[in-house]
């Protein structure tokens, strides 16, 4: 679904084909398809009996299997963290008065095995709380000594925010319009900046956490750049989970991130100012069962056989300002035609409803609530088949590639984005 929203810069940010890829070791140049390369190596110790000396037993010459490379205490914010360890460090967002500022807790679990540096951020907006639970529940179950690679998670990127039962920073701006930031910017742009440079560049991969806004819920979803072929391949690892299609837009974390060569993804679950169990509890089952595709740990429960579901999407938005009253759920199958809820001014007793366009699927609403015209009230998902997916992928991809001769380019589409997005 194309939710509204935007990822290279070296090999090791790429998403793994498959649950099964592992991380690479060096290659010799000249075979790259061998083993890792070994400058002690001759041509004749890998060649045989040449070169031994009479009586020694040959196997003595023979190749051994590379150890793997050890892994090293993680440089984080200023501390080092212990291999096989857990830790709470503190980051100190570039703001308020140096002397008064309250440190962010950042909890990391550092495995002790080589692996991936995956990287979980929650509550960029302050009040949208499912996934700080989200974090806490995954990290304190997480057993170091038994984990390949490095999580990283950061509960309550917005302390401001969350401390106001706020979306925004305390100056009213959206902190994830800013990112990656600026050193010398607003006072949101630096923290963005601060949180991008001390944390979020370090990682392989993102999820950032939401939920819905402005008194709109979401079924648990992921959105993703479905145009991004590292992006699909990646989505495919949190296995059940419905993915929408969402461009990301420029200034939000996810964006940047990908921008960086970060291979990133945006999970929505529930709607804000409240904490919801079910939404929960799906959304820590869903990193569980990234944490086993990534081959980063076994999990205890995950996703075997299921595999994620596509949409496109659109929001559906009133026709005229009143009292919006819905007749249909989160996540409820809707045919085309049916009526999503009316819109019914107060005084006059006048109303309108809303129709679906087409048949799909409830994938977010807005609460019964005061509403004005061009509200986006329901957003409609359209399943499309992972191949259907896959080949749009691919035909992005030649589409962005350089066209010979230019040609004008034509003016970008307003993003079909509700009145303060979900993300």
């Amino acid at each position: 679904m194309a939710a509204n929203e935007r990822e290279d810069e070296d090999g090791r940010h790429a998403a793994p084909a498959s649950a099964d890829q592992t991380t690479p070791r060096p290659q010799d140049p000249e075979d790259p398809d061998g083993p890792p390369a070994d400058d002690a190596r001759s041509g004749d110790a890998r060649g045989g009996d040449a070169g031994h000396q009479d009586g020694a037993d040959p196997r003595a010459d023979a190749e051994l299997p590379a150890a793997p490379d050890p892994v090293a205490p993680l440089e984080l914010l200023g501390k080092s963290v212990p291999v096989g360890t857990f830790d709470t460090l503190y980051w100190t967002p570039d703001q308020s008065f140096r002397s008064i500022a309250t440190p962010v807790p950042v909890l990391v679990a550092h495995g002790t095995r080589p692996g991936p540096y995956l990287c979980l951020t929650a509550a960029v907006h302050g009040d949208e709380l499912n996934g700080i639970e989200m974090v806490r529940r995954l990290m304190y179950e997480l057993e170091p000594d038994e984990l390949a690679g490095t999580v990283v998670g950061v509960p309550i990127v917005n302390l401001d925010g969350f401390r106001n039962g706020s979306r925004y920073l305390s100056d009213r701006r959206d902190l994830n319009r800013y990112f990656p930031g600026r050193k010398n910017g607003s006072a949101a742009s630096r923290v963005a900046y601060s949180l991008f440079e001390n944390i979020v560049r370090h990682c392989d991969y993102l999820v950032d956490l939401h939920t819905g806004s402005q008194k709109r819920v979401n079924q648990p979803q992921l959105r993703a750049d479905l145009e991004n072929p590292q992006v699909v391949a990646f989505a495919k690892h949190f296995g059940g989970m419905t993915v929408l299609h969402s461009p990301s837009s420029s200034g939000m974390l996810r964006a940047a991130a990908v921008d960086e060569g970060i291979v990133a993804v945006t999970m929505e679950a529930g709607g804000p100012n409240r904490l919801e169990d079910d939404a929960v509890d799906y959304g820590v089952q869903a990193l569980e069962t990234l944490l086993e595709n990534l081959d980063m740990r076994k999990a205890s429960r995950f996703w075997g056989a299921p595999q994620p579901v596509f949409y496109e999407s659109e929001w559906i938005r009133a026709g005229q300002g009143g009292i919006l009253l819905s007749e249909v759920d989160l996540n409820e199958q809707v045919k085309k035609g049916q009526i999503l809820g009316t819109v019914t001014d107060p005084i006059s007793n006048t109303g309108s409803a809303i129709i679906a366009p087409y048949d799909g699927r409830v994938l977010g609403m807005a609460v019964n609530q005061v509403v004005h015209a061009g509200f986006a009230a329901y957003r409609i998902g359209e399943e499309k088949s992972a191949e259907e997916v896959e080949a749009k992928a691919e035909q992005a991809q030649e589409r962005s590639a350089p066209e010979a001769g230019g040609g004008e380019s034509k003016p970008a589409e307003e993003p079909d984005r509700p009145d303060g997005d979900t993300e």
